[in-house]
């Protein structure tokens, strides 16, 4: 089983981008965490979800996201407080920024649960779960504690800079990490705002790098060299939940070639590299399609 670790929310999303700033917005199931979690979900990963979602309508129509998908919800924490929201601004090309409104939001009280099923393969984090304090602190705690365990950990830091109070501080938290993440997934403006290089990240800890390029597709860093893959073509409705579809099919391909170790993902050849990419970026692709974070189903993307 993969557990994904981490927020859920409701994007708004604007139906028209000709409407201006009172465009109509669309309530759409989002989050980062939760984005992955679907995607691994619908493409057939045995997932299980771990947060606190709210009791509130949003929080219901949440939970009723990650059944449908086949995601266990076991490990979901409820309360009374309202469920966070990401008012989303669509540019021409489809790329979305966001503004949060998240104080009090019951996906910031989640708790360390006592411990997680045995058959967890892997835990992935990311998002503004590891920004929004006090629930940041319980995530980084569970990070720390799975990769102890022995736990492969995906960490995504997908940045919302908006919300991070002091950047310096957030960049030092991020590099602290790095020694108990597997794998390390972010895009070229994340890498960017973090000032720092895939091959610096692993020296600290991961055994593999990956970076999301947008158009230009995707690249592994490892030890052994770097591989990259071109994007799959496609005509974009906008890129909400592209690169949380990337981190879900990322760990399914490693799963599906045994490869959820601790060092595995840094003996694998460029061959099988090239496979787990190219599948990557053909879900992320069907994402991109149509709007709103809405990832594929495994008839949708063929497997690694």
């Amino acid at each position: 089983m993969i557990v994904v670790a981490g927020e859920s929310l409701i994007d708004l999303v604007p139906t028209d981008r000709a409407g201006g700033a009172l465009a109509p917005l669309a309530p759409r199931r989002g989050g980062g965490p939760y984005n992955t979690a679907v995607a691994l979900g619908r493409i057939g990963s045995p997932t299980a979800f771990c947060s606190r979602i709210s009791t509130d309508t949003f929080g219901d129509a949440l939970l009723e996201g990650l059944r449908e998908a086949g995601v266990d919800t076991s490990l979901v924490q409820r309360g009374p407080e309202p469920t966070t929201l990401a008012v989303a601004a669509l540019a021409a090309d489809g790329s979305a920024g966001f503004g949060f409104y998240a104080q009090g939001s019951a996906d910031r009280l989640f708790t360390v649960p006592d411990a997680l099923p045995p058959s967890v393969r892997a835990i992935a984090f990311g998002t503004c779960s590891l920004v929004l304090e006090p629930g940041a602190s319980a995530y980084e705690t569970l990070l720390r504690r799975a990769a102890r365990g022995g736990v492969f950990t995906l960490l995504d830091p997908n940045i919302r800079a908006g919300i991070i109070p002091d950047a310096d501080a957030y960049r030092a938290r991020f590099r602290s990490w790095l020694p108990s993440v597997s794998l390390l997934k972010l895009s070229e403006q994340d890498a960017g705002w973090l000032g720092g290089a895939p091959r610096e990240w692993l020296a600290d800890g991961p055994s593999a790098v990956v970076v999301t390029r947008g158009g230009d597709g995707l690249t592994v860093f490892t030890a052994a060299g770097e591989v990259s893959v071109p994007a799959a073509p496609v005509e974009v409705a906008d890129t909400i939940g592209a690169g949380d579809t990337v981190n879900a099919a990322l760990l399914h391909g490693l799963a599906a070639h045994d490869a959820l170790g601790r060092a595995a993902p840094g003996g694998l050849s460029d061959a099988r590299w090239r496979e787990i990419l190219a599948f990557a970026t053909r879900a992320a692709a069907v994402t991109c399609s149509r709007p709103g974070a809405d990832p594929p189903y495994a008839a949708e993307v063929t497997g690694p």
